[in-house]
């Protein structure tokens, strides 16, 4: 049971879990966000174009059966998951830029080493004699 929970003390301290459990996090928050975008911007703007001032939440299909179908909740769906998608494209996009550029700006030339120095004055005073 001690190497079990040793294993697991190890397993959550990783920084891999650590960023992941972050990014849960966010993403809930930001979910929230985009959920309120869709339902309390585009939804009414949807509504207006479409003819009517209903939000897009209520568009409903009756069925003969008593249920309905939810075909604004559906399609809210979808808007919030394309606005997620984007914004993690984005973010993914932004990040590969900024890792590129670290890759691309190169390190300045090593500083000889005292003995490098030596050895290259004596390379250029063996030149000179011969």
């Amino acid at each position: 049971m001690r190497a079990f929970i040793q294993e697991f003390k190890s397993f959550i301290a990783r920084g891999n879990v650590m960023d992941l459990a972050v990014g849960v996090i966010i993403g809930g928050a930001f979910s929230n966000i985009t959920t309120s975008l869709v339902n309390d911007i585009l939804n009414p703007i949807l509504g207006i174009i479409a003819g009517n001032n209903t939000a897009l939440a209520a568009m409903a299909v009756e069925l003969p059966g008593g249920g309905a179908l939810m075909v604004g909740n559906f399609i809210n769906a979808i808007l919030n998951f394309l606005i997620m998608a984007f914004a993690v494209f984005c973010l993914v996009k932004a990040l590969n830029r900024l890792h590129r550029k670290k890759e691309e700006t190169p390190a300045p030339p090593p500083v000889p080493s005292q003995e490098e120095l030596l050895l290259t004055e004596i390379r250029d005073l063996l030149k000179e004699r011969t």
